[in-house]
């Protein structure tokens, strides 16, 4: 089983001028990435606005992903994971779509806390150990301020302890949680892995134990984000700070008019395939361009 460690992208789906979404551009970001060296890749998540996509496009995104990562691997012996979304707030779906997530060939398939129904602890429970009897390795999404749940960690700690269970994407923005997931439940499963779902995070949570982050910001900056998370890991904290000082100013601007809009933005302006966002999504404020603008300036990307 891939042990998920490093710097994952949680990757927009660019789309044309006419809403449409753009594969072949899609295929070019994918190139990007893993040219640029990135540890893992995170298709159909939050950021690629999933929501808004059918399932037709969001089939075509996984043949897509599958292709271009078969064909990096055959060139260069790389194997870069890909964790493929596959959440939803009815069961029977998110069970569905980790299906095809193991169908696909993905590494892991990455399932939210079930969103808008307010589920209990033990329907949290269930609904995480449906998905685990699929077969396909499982990272946990937690994210309250999406979900409006938030996965207390001794709830994690049962579901942690399902078969096929292999680690968290811990969005919860809360450091004092992480910790005590890494204390309670990686500590006595080293394998489990703690991922950041926020870039500022990244650096704190690998400092007291976690293994990564799945990144908004490296979709546009993917070998800057990768180098800062696996310099943290090797230990080389002095270059670590200093990339995460660098990019803080891109860190906050990222969000700055919510996600993925803003991350859009930045890529727009770069140059690079993202194109516009789909309802109920807009377009970012003028008040927040120069924000991000200026940000890319000061970090130098």
């Amino acid at each position: 089983m891939v042990k998920f460690r490093g710097a994952f992208t949680a990757m927009v789906t660019p789309m044309n001028k006419d809403g449409s979404v753009d594969y072949e551009g899609f295929a070019q970001n994918v190139r990007f990435q893993l040219e640029s060296g990135i540890d893992g890749l995170v298709p159909l998540g939050t950021t690629a606005e999933t929501p808004t996509l059918d399932e037709d496009e969001e089939d075509k995104i996984i043949a897509v992903v599958m292709k271009e990562v078969s064909e990096f691997t055959k060139k260069t012996g790389k194997k870069v994971p890909v964790i493929l979304g596959a959440g939803s707030n009815n069961t029977r779906d998110a069970v569905k779509y980790c299906e095809r997530a193991k169908k696909a060939g993905a590494d892991a398939a990455l399932v939210v806390t079930p969103y808008y129904n307010k589920p209990s602890a033990e329907g949290i429970y269930r609904h995480f150990e449906a998905c685990s009897k699929v077969g396909v390795p499982v990272v946990v999404y937690n994210i309250q301020g999406r979900t409006g749940t938030n996965i207390a960690t001794d709830t994690l700690e049962k579901i942690a302890a399902l078969p096929n269970i292999v680690g968290v994407k811990e969005a919860s923005g809360n450091i004092n949680q992480m910790m005590e997931v890494i204390q309670k439940i990686k500590s006595k499963n080293p394998d489990f892995a703690v991922l950041s779902g926020d870039d500022g995070l990244t650096l704190p949570l690998i400092s007291v134990g976690g293994d990564g982050i799945i990144s908004v910001v490296s979709n546009l900056a993917p070998a800057e984000v990768t180098k800062l998370a696996n310099d943290a890991l090797d230990g080389k904290m002095d270059e670590a700070r200093k990339m995460h000082y660098r990019l803080l100013p891109f860190f906050k601007a990222a969000f700055v008019d919510g996600n993925p809009t803003s991350i859009k933005y930045a890529m727009n302006v770069k140059g690079m395939p993202a194109g516009s966002v789909r309802l109920p999504l807009v377009e970012i404020k003028e008040s927040a361009k120069g924000v991000i603008e200026n940000a890319l300036k000061e970090c130098g990307l």
